[in-house]
Parts: structure tokens; sequence; C-alpha cells
């Protein structure tokens, strides 16, 4: 995992340095690089914010869409802990900083998720049933 993260920094770090030159050396606009960060961030939450909404957006329109919204938000808030776990790891050295430890925490989340899943469409079935069986019994009488 830390080859990975070291990858993930050089490719960072790469983008970094061309944008320093593109935004600084060929359009002249002479940006610190607090100027940078304020800038770029800013751009990228803002299209992703755009991406979310209209995916959100889309999704609340199903009658299990907000299901849907909730496990996408968790998922990614899932993410972040994980890798935020093993990378704490790695920087105390407390622990060892494994990729298939954040995989496998993702894989119990998602587990369990289809559990409750499970858990929910069994209801719903039942309900359904139980539903039809009474007005197939209010019908014969």
């Amino acid at each position: 995992m830390r080859d990975i993260i070291l990858f993930l920094a050089e490719i960072v770090n790469n983008v970094h340095d061309v944008l320093i030159v593109l935004l600084n050396d060929m359009l002249g606009l002479q940006l610190t690089d607090k100027d940078m960060h304020f800038w770029i961030m800013g751009i990228i939450g803002i299209i992703t914010f755009a991406v979310v909404y209209m995916i959100s957006k889309w999704l609340s329109q199903f009658k299990i869409g907000i299901h849907l919204i909730a496990f996408l938000y968790t998922l990614t808030f899932m993410f972040v802990l994980v890798f935020a776990i093993e990378i704490q790891q790695a920087i105390t050295n407390r622990g060892n900083m494994d990729f298939i430890d954040a995989i496998i925490g993702l894989w119990g989340y998602i587990v369990l998720f289809l559990v409750y899943l499970g858990v929910i469409l069994f209801v719903v079935a039942i309900k359904a049933v139980t539903k039809k069986l009474k007005n197939k019994k209010n019908i014969t009488m």
C-alpha cells in the first residue's frame, strides 16, 4: 500500500508541477501555491458537487433512491475512513499499512449492507404476500 500511496503522490506532484508551469509561466498569472490550491480544489469541488447533485436528483425519483443515495454517501465515507486508518498506521508505525486491510474493511460494509437489504426485501415481500392474501380473502367473502 505504501507503494500505491507513493505512486499516487508522485502523480499529484507531477500534475501540480504541470499546473504551475501552465498557469504561472504560460498564462503569466503568477499564482502562489495557496492561490493554486484555492482555485484548483474549488473547481474540483464544484464539479464533484454538480455530478453528485445530478446523480442524487436522478436517484431520488425512484422509490429506493434514498437508500441508494445513503449507500453511496456512506461508501464514500468508508473509503476515506479505511484509507485514513491505513495511512495513520504507516505514519505512526502502529499496525501494518496494507491495501488488503482497506479492501476487507470495505467488503465488511458492503456485505453487512447486503444483509440489511436482504432483511428489507424479505419484510417487503412478506407485507406484499400478506396484503395479497388479505385482499383475496376479502374478495371471496
